[in-house]
């Protein structure tokens, strides 16, 4: 692995950068701290124009190459923190009870900073890259914010690129997945009206929890009976409340979950047989069951001739011999998906040995990776944006 010269000289600065966002996460669209460093930094870069507020905390760089082409080059980071209470124990650990950069923002924010610094210095490309700090990537709907308040409306883009770190990959390791590459999802949350009673003494009321507790059960076939096995699908239940009291049986319990989905038609035959089972469970036991299903995430598509060269971009970094077409779907989600659907270009991941998985209150990130994001982010652009003369 060979980061760029000019960014490996910085390596050091991009640490510290990354490590102080880390002891200071905020969660989505409340990342006033982390979009006012970002600021501030691309203004010490000598960025040409930065543009802030979009969708609240997003930040927008633009940098002019030396030549005059009139294409553009679009680079995409997020910024968000989970609500997630820390265990590292590391000496930058989060500062903020109960929110942890968990999914590695805070090194994706930093090594499209490192990305930024070196084309605003060596600017050898023909036409403009755009750098885009996006807040709530964390189902919150960041990118469809940015998107509706304009993104590219003011700074279109021609081609975009993303990237993620991967903690259980091999360090260094570049991977797309050509086309459908990262599922769709939805989010649900169901209440189940019954009505409450002693719990001497069930016969008098409709026991809310035993109706959620086969809801749950009836939901997993839904996966199992009803969709192709070769469709993939998951339908995950992940919360469950119901009542405060030994000996009181409650009245309401709630469900709230996530659809994960590679086709609309799939995603479509999920939410009618939720809402179905729902209908005929209130109808056996004569109550009301109240359904909300909102979607979070479109299933985001690759670009097959962007994947390939953003693949050969990476190669020049780390070598082609660790870069990769990976040929499996990934179930998890990502609302870059979203800017993908009106702009075309490829997202990939990037490993390195840390092993504790993102979302996990021990995960931690490789620093030493940094420049290497950073130099495949600006070889990219170098690469689709002919260099100036």
């Amino acid at each position: 692995m060979k980061p760029l010269p000019q960014i490996a000289d910085f390596a050091d600065e991009m640490t510290a950068i990354r490590r102080d966002l880390h002891a200071h996460p905020e969660l989505g669209f409340q990342e006033h701290r982390t979009s006012g460093i970002v600021q501030e930094l691309l203004e010490r870069y000598g960025v040409d124009e930065i543009h802030t507020g979009m969708a609240g905390t997003g930040v927008v760089g633009v940098i002019r190459g030396k030549g005059d082409g009139t294409r553009c080059v679009g680079l995409r980071a997020d910024m968000d923190a989970l609500p997630i209470q820390e265990t590292t124990n590391l000496t930058y650990a989060s500062q903020n009870e109960g929110v942890m950069h968990a999914c590695g923002h805070d090194a994706h924010t930093t090594m499209l900073l490192g990305a930024a610094r070196y084309l605003a210095s060596t600017r050898n490309f023909s036409g403009t890259a755009t750098v885009i700090f996006q807040p709530a990537e964390e189902g919150l709907g960041g990118a469809r914010k940015m998107i509706a308040d304009g993104l590219f409306k003011h700074f279109p883009c021609d081609e975009i690129f993303g990237m993620h770190n991967n903690p259980n990959g091999t360090p260094g390791l570049v991977k797309i997945k050509l086309g459908e590459a990262m599922a769709g999802a939805c989010s649900f949350d169901i209440k189940v009206h019954g009505v409450g009673s002693h719990a001497a003494m069930p016969d008098d009321g409709r026991d809310a929890i035993v109706i959620a507790s086969a809801l749950v059960g009836d939901l997993q076939s839904i996966i199992s009976r009803n969709i192709s096995p070769t469709k993939p699908a998951v339908l995950s239940v992940t919360k469950f409340n119901a009542g405060n009291a030994y000996n009181v049986l409650p009245d309401v319990a709630t469900l709230s979950g996530t659809i994960r989905y590679f086709h609309d038609e799939v995603r479509d035959l999920i939410e009618s047989r939720i809402k179905d089972i729902c209908a005929g469970l209130a109808r056996m036991h004569g109550i009301e069951i109240d359904v909300k299903i909102w979607n979070l995430f479109d299933v985001l598509v690759n670009d097959a001739d962007l994947s390939n060269a953003y693949l050969e971009a990476a190669g020049d970094i780390v070598g082609a011999e660790n870069t990769q077409i990976n040929t499996e779907l990934t179930t998890g989600s990502e609302d870059f998906s979203d800017m993908l659907k009106v702009v075309p270009g490829a997202y990939c991941t990037l490993g390195h040995g840390r092993g504790v998985p993102v979302h996990n209150p021990a995960y931690s990130f490789d620093d030493t990776i940094l420049p290497i994001g950073a130099s495949i982010l600006a070889r990219i652009v170098e690469r689709r944006l002919t260099p100036a003369p």
